[in-house]
């Protein structure tokens, strides 16, 4: 059997073929939270106060609702996504890599599902 050819040789060594997808998974939420994040700003700005009820109002619409929780979404995956690369990079012993996996990924949910949780409550009405 002989050595091949250079592509042949490196074929299936390296990346574990999932590099690609975390890369474009970082950069399409990177872009989602430039416009939600710019929405959400330009939203605050252009409310005549920050009163409760203001707010409450204003979050209690379907639109509103709907774009803060894709917010709170995509920048929860984003934050998971970046810091997962991190634990990878600069964690190198096995048991340590996996408990810091894990406790990004529990934090990552709980964040996200307690965010998502107090948006629905004010815009359900239950805040005032």
């Amino acid at each position: 059997m002989g050595n091949g050819t250079s592509i042949g040789r490196v074929r299936g060594l390296g990346s574990s073929h999932e590099g690609a997808h975390h890369w474009l998974a970082q950069r399409y939420t990177a872009i989602g939270n430039l416009f939600l994040g710019a929405w959400l700003v330009t939203s605050i700005v252009l409310l005549p106060d920050l009163e409760l009820g203001t707010v409450a109002t204003w979050l209690s619409s379907p639109v509103v609702g709907t774009a803060m929780i894709l917010l709170i979404v995509s920048t929860f995956y984003h934050a998971r996504l970046g810091l997962q690369v991190v634990i990878e990079d600069y964690v190198h012993d096995d048991a340590n890599k996996f408990a810091a996996l894990a406790a990004l990924n529990l934090i990552a949910i709980a964040g996200s599902v307690f965010a998502i949780f107090c948006i629905l409550k004010v815009a359900l009405g239950g805040a005032a």
